[in-house]
C-alpha cells in the first residue's frame, strides 16, 4: 500500500505510545483514522489534539475494550457504518504487567487473563471483526500486529506472561499471513517489533482495569519506561515516532517482518542454536 491518501485506518491502543504516533501520521498522510482504546476521555483529548494540528485526514476516538469480543465487533460495526471500508488494521494495543514482581507460580489468574486478553486475544477479536470485511472489499487492506522481541525472538526469564503472550501472537500473526496470502492475497500483514532500542512509552504504568485485580496480590507502582532506561545506566531510548515511521515504511513496501535492522539479534541467535544443537536454554 503505496498511499494513504483517504485510506480508512483502525488503531487499537490509539490513545498513548506508538498508536498515538500511528495515528498522528496517518493523518499527516491523509487517512481517515479511527483510535481505540479502553479510556473514552482520553481518548476524546487524543482525537482533539490530533485534529488541532491540521492534517489533510481525520482522526475519530471510538472507546472499546479489545479483551471483550463483543466490544470490538461493535466498534467495527460503528466504523463500517460511518466509513464503509476499513483499509487498515493495527492491532496495537499492549500492556505492562508487572509480571517481574513474582515467579511464574505465584502470579494471580488475573494477571494471566488481562496479559493475554490483551496481547492475545485482542488481535483475534479485531481480526474475526474487520478482516473477513476486508476481504471482501475492492484493493489493497493490510493488517499489522504488534509484538516484541521480548517472547517473539526470545523470552527474558522475568516476564513469563508478557512474553509468552506476545510469542503466541507472533504464532498467530504468522499463520494469519500464510491463510491471507492463499485465500485473500490483497490483504497484507505485517508484524511490528517496536525498537530497535527500548520505546518510550507508558507500558509499565498501563492502567489496569478493576475485573483484572487481585486484592490478595497488590501491584507495584508502575514506572516510566525513561526512569526504567536510567536505572538500567542511562541507556539509550526509542521514541514512538520513530516506530511509527518505521511501521508504516514497512506497510508501504509490504513486509512482514517489521523488525528495524539495528535490532539486537543476539537472544534470538543464542535460541536457534540451542534449539538447533539439541542444548540447554
Amino acid at each position: 500500500m503505496k498511499d494513504f491518501n483517504g485510506k480508512v485506518a483502525v488503531v487499537t491502543g490509539g490513545a498513548s505510545g506508538v498508536g498515538r504516533c500511528l495515528a498522528q501520521q496517518l493523518a499527516a498522510d491523509g487517512a481517515k483514522v479511527v483510535i481505540t482504546d479502553i479510556n473514552a476521555e482520553k481518548l476524546a483529548t487524543v482525537a482533539a489534539e490530533l485534529n488541532a494540528e491540521g492534517p489533510s485526514g481525520t482522526v475519530e476516538g471510538i472507546a472499546s475494550d479489545v479483551t471483550q469480543e463483543d466490544s470490538v465487533k461493535a466498534l467495527a460495526d460503528q466504523v463500517f457504518a460511518k466509513y464503509g471500508r476499513v483499509d487498515m488494521l493495527f492491532n496495537n494495543a499492549g500492556v505492562g504487567l508487572a509480571d517481574m514482581r513474582s515467579p511464574f507460580w505465584d502470579l494471580p489468574m488475573k494477571d494471566w487473563q488481562w496479559g493475554f486478553g490483551v496481547h492475545v486475544m485482542g488481535p483475534v477479536h479485531g481480526i474475526k471483526a474487520f478482516v473477513p470485511r476486508m476481504v471482501e472489499q475492492d484493493g489493497e487492506g493490510v493488517v499489522v500486529n504488534t509484538t516484541s522481541g521480548n517472547g517473539a525472538l526470545h523470552s527474558l526469564p522475568n516476564t513469563p506472561i508478557y512474553s509468552s503472550s506476545k510469542a503466541a501472537l507472533t504464532s498467530l500473526t504468522e499463520v494469519l499471513y500464510a491463510q491471507l496470502k492463499d485465500k485473500a492475497p490483497h490483504i497484507k500483514v505485517g508484524i511490528l517489533f517496536p525498537g530497535p532500542r527500548l520505546v518510550n512509552t507508558g507500558l509499565l504504568d498501563s492502567p489496569r482495569p478493576d475485573e483484572y485485580r487481585d486484592a490478595s496480590n497488590p501491584l507495584p507502582k508502575g514506572v516510566a519506561m525513561s526512569d526504567l532506561a536510567e536505572r538500567m545506566g542511562g541507556i539509550e531510548m526509542t521514541e514512538p515516532d520513530d516506530v511509527a515511521a518505521y511501521c508504516l515504511e514497512c506497510v508501504k513496501k509490504g513486509q512482514f517482518w517489521m523488525l528495524h535492522p539495528e535490532s539486537g539479534m543476539d537472544g534470538f541467535e543464542a535460541r536457534v542454536s540451542s534449539i538447533r544443537d539439541r542444548a540447554n536454554p
